[in-house]
């Protein structure tokens, strides 16, 4: 395998830093070509000393300028760039492989699109972009020839589970190769059991305690509502070429099996191993060769039980609006998307309650009448639309 140089979107996140984990692990075979990160400058300088990337950026303008300084004090050949004017080049410089795309949220479409139409290894983390944009998406991904490898340990598992005709071929049809459902599972998070009667005073710090898996603040609060899973509905709906009635999502509280396909013939493959990121991360690197990731293969003597159970949308009511929203079309999805990104930060910031995401992200939705052109122009308006009335609402209800 000749060696790939890889340009990571979200580097200082917990996705970010899993890839560059494995990547070390791999050192003869994958390159740090570039870095882009937010705000935490101590985790790039010391990214930026370890891996020595050919460029580095930070969107705060403040903490790249200081990023500069840093490098430079320690005589780092990374030359840092500007986020916004050099985006396009990171992503699409020729000597670039693999994009990484797991920068969180709507902000991670720009630039993932810049990946795409060069025609980049794009591995897809960043599933916020796929809901906002779906078709216009995917209709890139077809039209400039690159190649889409799911991130997320679900849709990663789904892609595994799939035959070889489909994987990577978006536009084949799921019967046709004998796949019946595509059986999407969560853990349905810290507050699986917990009385639905305490949820409005329920904390930040309790919602981003996920039991089984190490992630950032907003996918942790969205792994709570299961708006993440309502999210990665959608998404598959898109990266599988399915309809909303193939999906099921299956409650699996050990988060063992990542995901399972079911076959015409009663058959039903699952992917399993520890909730780790660096498995689907180091899936995607290789794919289809296999490379080390550096997380133990599982005990099967040690295991006690495993369980699935359906969705209660009593507990769950975001996940139900989020499927809603997938049978919709495009314009309900990125609704719903801008809205939650809206209303959890409102959360993680004191401002409302947690029963108060569903509250705001429902109510935009039913404000928002009008469909937008599926054109980039209309996905931004309505993405932008959409948060200016999650905050009239988020206003109303702030604490």
């Amino acid at each position: 395998m000749s060696s790939k140089s890889v340009t990571i979107l979200g580097s200082t996140g917990s996705i970010g830093q899993s890839t560059l984990d494995v990547i070390a692990r791999n050192q003869e075979q994958y390159s740090v070509f570039a870095l882009v990160a937010g705000r935490n400058l101590e985790q790039m300088v010391s990214d930026c000393a370890v891996h020595k990337p050919q460029f580095a950026t930070l969107s705060c303008a403040d903490a790249n300028k200081q990023l500069a300084e840093r490098l430079n004090a320690l005589g780092s050949a990374t030359q840092v760039v500007d986020y916004k004017q050099d985006m396009a080049m990171l992503c699409q410089h020729s000597d670039v492989d693999m994009v990484m795309s797991a920068i969180v949220g709507a902000a991670g479409l720009i630039p993932t699109l810049y990946a795409i139409e060069a025609a980049k290894v794009v591995m897809l983390a960043n599933k916020e972009s796929l809901v906002m944009s779906g078709q216009l998406f995917m209709d890139k991904v077809r039209q400039h020839g690159a190649t889409l490898l799911p991130i997320d340990s679900e849709h990663n598992a789904i892609f595994q589970c799939m035959p070889e005709a489909i994987q990577g071929h978006h536009d084949a049809t799921l019967t046709a190769h004998g796949v019946t459902k595509i059986l999407l599972t969560g853990s349905g998070g810290p507050f699986r059991e917990r009385a639905l009667d305490t949820f409005a005073d329920i904390s930040v710090a309790e919602a981003v305690a996920h039991p089984n898996w190490s992630m950032g603040q907003k996918i942790s609060v969205d792994s709570a509502t299961m708006m993440n899973k309502g999210l990665e509905f959608i998404e598959a709906k898109w990266l599988f070429n399915a309809s909303a009635d193939d999906i099921e999502v299956v409650i699996h509280p050990q988060s063992m099996i990542h995901s399972m396909v079911q076959y015409s013939d009663g058959s039903v493959l699952a992917q399993m191993g520890q909730p780790d990121m660096r498995t689907p991360i180091a899936h995607a690197l290789a794919y289809p060769q296999r490379i080390n990731a550096g997380v133990a293969p599982l005990d099967f003597s040690a295991m006690k039980d495993f369980s699935f159970h359906a969705p209660d949308f009593n507990r769950y009511p975001n996940l139900r609006l989020a499927i809603e929203a997938c049978k919709a079309g495009q314009s309900a999805t990125t609704i719903i998307n801008a809205a939650n990104e809206e209303a959890v930060a409102a959360f993680l910031a004191g401002q409302i309650r947690f029963t108060d995401i569903y509250a705001v992200n429902a109510d935009t939705l039913a404000a928002m009448s009008s469909q937008y052109d599926e054109c980039l122009q209309g996905i931004l308006q309505c993405d932008g639309d959409a948060r200016r009335v999650a905050q009239q609402q988020i206003k109303s209800r702030a604490n």
